[in-house]
Order: structure tokens, then C-alpha cells, then sequence
């Protein structure tokens, strides 16, 4: 849910939205910051078995997307898009098999675009 915030009770704050409205960030986030969500996501993800298949199973997904723009042009490469796609979310539920928890998407859909965050935040050893 957004919350929309009229520009007099945000003074300064240089944006300037049609309509005279900014909406705040941390409200797009479910009153959440970047961060909070990614605790969340990683209290979820503690089993190192998991840990492993998230983090080959969300590249391969972000790639799998590529490839399947990439197929509009090329033909075929779809095909491994579509493997690459059915491969990452494979080795998350494995992974989840290990953890014994459900995914987090599960309750909140917003999850489904944490994990790429939690992905890159771990390969750069802040998570």
C-alpha cells in the first residue's frame, strides 16, 4: 500500500510529483527498510543447504530472464531460458526441503523480489 504524502507536510524535500504528491519509500516497502527485509528474508534462509541452492538458484533465474528477451530475437534460446528458469526455482524448493520453512513469498509477495537483494547483499558479504 502507498501512502501518499502531500509536499506541505514534506518541506524540502525537492520532489516534484503532477499533483502535488510524493509517496514515501519506506511506505512502498510495507514500512519496511531494504535492510529489514533482507533480515527477514535471511532469518528464513539458515540451513547452509538452503543458503547454497538460493544462491545458485537466484542467478539462474535472473538469467533464465535474460535469455528468454534474448529469445525474441534469437531463435530458441528460449529453450534454455526456460531450463535455466525451471532449474533456479527447483533448487529454491529443494532448498526450502532442508530449511523446513515455506518460502516467504508464500505470505507476502513482496519476497519474490528480496531474494535478488538477499542474493546480491550475501555475494558481497553483507548478508
Amino acid at each position: 500500500m502507498l501512502t501518499r504524502l502531500h509536499r506541505a507536510s514534506q518541506p524540502g524535500t525537492g520532489c516534484d510529483f503532477p499533483g502535488g504528491a510524493v509517496y514515501h519509500q519506506i511506505a512502498m516497502l510495507g514500512g519496511r527498510t531494504n535492510e529489514q527485509w533482507i533480515a527477514r528474508y535471511a532469518c528464513s534462509h539458515q540451513h547452509p543447504v538452503n543458503r547454497i541452492c538460493h544462491t545458485l538458484g537466484i542467478p539462474s533465474i535472473l538469467i533464465s530472464l535474460a535469455l528468454f528477451l534474448a529469445g525474441v530475437f534469437i531463435h530458441r534460446l528460449w529453450v534454455y531460458g526456460l531450463a535455466l528458469f525451471l532449474l533456479g526455482w527447483t533448487l529454491q524448493f529443494i532448498g526450502h526441503g532442508f530449511e523446513h520453512k515455506p518460502p516467504e513469498f508464500f505470505r507476502d509477495w513482496r519476497f519474490l523480489f528480496v531474494g535478488v537483494r538477499w542474493w546480491w547483499a550475501k555475494i558481497h558479504g553483507k548478508a
